[in-house]
């Protein structure tokens, strides 16, 4: 059994969410986003390797380990009101914390990660489970957090490589995306949705999206939610 998945995003009026490059600035103040997280009561956050780097506080760790560790998930805690997940393959993060506003991480990792790298983590301390041997199964992934730590409701929050492999392997089951009232109206800025080359032509398995719910929301901006009914 996979938690219930809803992908919380805001983006501009063009799709992208690099506040940075929205004109007109300042578009995207006054915590939007955390404010519309805390209403959807999610009982996890899960980010992608990219966007859990923006919260890493060290730059590596040490590259040698005592001894080996088996590939089994492992586990600084178990009791936690919100767990914020974060993807990463390879285990290049180095988090230099343990949790990330009081919620405790949790690691994605595949079988290839170093043994130098679960040490560090265990140092941290941070739990981390397997989700693959050499590429991360984003379903197999959900199934354990649900297993493990009882997780029903998880916030897919970005970025939109990480958002878009789930929407490709249908695993979204709802949308929550806020418009701000600004552009970005240039190339290479990332978007809600995105994916690499290699899966540049893979459609989306989505048979239908319902409105649930559109609020117009203060300063102009407009939140809608979705339900997606995947094949």
């Amino acid at each position: 059994m996979k938690p219930h998945v809803i992908c919380h995003m805001v983006s501009s009026v063009d799709g992208r969410i690099l506040s940075s490059r929205m004109r007109p600035k300042g578009a995207n103040s006054g915590g939007l986003f955390e404010r519309l997280h805390d209403e959807l009561k999610g009982d996890a956050w899960l980010v992608g390797r990219v966007t859990g780097r923006e919260f890493a506080k060290r730059e590596s760790y040490p590259t040698q380990a005592g001894h080996a560790f088996p590939r089994e998930h492992w586990f600084a805690r178990r009791d936690a009101a919100v767990w914020g997940i974060a993807l990463d393959r390879h285990g290049k993060i180095a988090w230099g914390r343990s949790d990330i506003g009081g919620d405790p991480i949790v690691v994605v990792l595949t079988e290839q990660v170093s043994d130098a790298h679960l040490a560090g983590l265990r140092s941290e301390p941070v739990s981390y489970i397997f989700a693959g041997k050499h590429e991360i199964d984003l379903g197999l992934a959900l199934e354990i957090l649900n297993r493990e730590l009882g997780i029903k409701r998880l916030l897919l929050e970005g970025g939109g490589g990480s958002n878009g492999s789930f929407l490709r392997a249908g695993l979204v089951d709802e949308i929550s995306l806020a418009i701000l009232p600004a552009v970005d109206g240039a190339r290479g800025a990332p978007s809600v949705f995105d994916s690499s080359d290699k899966n540049a032509g893979v459609p989306a398995p989505i048979e239908s999206m319902t409105l649930q719910s559109s609020q117009v929301l203060e300063g102009g901006a407009v939140w809608l939610r979705y339900q997606l009914r995947n094949s």
